[in-house]
């Protein structure tokens, strides 16, 4: 059957173009067949996480390939094994503890991208406990996130993975991630922050971290919210403001 992403919640105020677009239950990943892993995951985060906390589902771990994606182009968990690197969630698994297929599916390997350790486990997961919060705040009706790997093509990219085998292609290892949110408050308003993050560990404030969305488009090579119209929300795309 096929799929409409005009008909997903996700997608409703945009979704870039991918090599493979791969629509799971409850959020959408945009595959790069060229770099193994997502360009970007597309969440709503689940609101259940503070109206009902007492009914979240313990956390899956049950990390896998995705076989959704062709072989050639799959990363396979022998990819991460020893390598120094996370197998980082790009759609956190904190976000989606409603049901257990709905956490379960956040450990797809096409969820995964490789961090350092300092990233992954410390700025990185600060960043998702803060959008966490923004989205238990009473008046925000629905908290958009999409978020990916940054690659700096004048700086010699890392690999994992891979072997003598010809057909065993190794998996980047990106320089930097970025996250952008969008909220829709209870008063139809949108507010908007964008983080860009090198894939190390790092002491600073997020608010360091702040860039202008259309900074991460160019980054990217992603266009990021596409469907928002209105001079408003264009102007702030490109500002940098602290979350509330």
């Amino acid at each position: 059957m096929l799929e409409l992403p005009s008909l997903r919640a996700e997608t409703r105020y945009g979704m870039p173009a991918a090599d493979q677009i791969m629509f799971n239950r409850y959020f959408v990943i945009g595959y790069s067949y060229y770099f193994r892993q997502a360009k970007w995951a597309l969440e709503i985060v689940d609101p259940i996480l503070w109206t009902d906390p007492e009914d979240v589902v313990e956390r899956s771990e049950n990390f896998r390939p995705d076989y959704r994606v062709p072989p050639m182009f799959r990363a396979e968990l022998d990819d991460f094994r020893g390598s120094g690197y996370d197998r980082s969630h790009l759609v956190a698994s904190a976000n989606q503890r409603d049901l257990e297929i709905q956490n379960s599916e956040t450990f797809l390997l096409s969820n995964m991208s490789p961090q350092h350790p300092d990233l992954n486990r410390k700025i990185w997961r600060k960043l998702e406990q803060e959008v966490r919060k923004l989205n238990e705040r009473e008046n925000v009706l629905e908290t958009y996130v999409i978020c990916g790997p940054l690659f700096n093509f004048d700086r010699p990219v890392d690999s994992i993975g891979g072997s003598d085998d010809e057909n065993d292609v190794s998996l980047p290892v990106p320089h930097a991630y970025f996250k952008s949110i969008l909220v829709e408050d209870n008063r139809g308003n949108l507010h908007m922050w964008s983080f860009s993050i090198r894939n190390e560990g790092s002491d600073k404030p997020l608010e360091d971290f702040l860039v202008p969305t259309t900074r991460i488009e160019q980054w990217s090579g992603l266009l990021l919210w596409d469907r928002l119209v209105g001079k408003k929300i264009e102007r702030e795309k490109s500002k940098v403001r602290r979350m509330w």
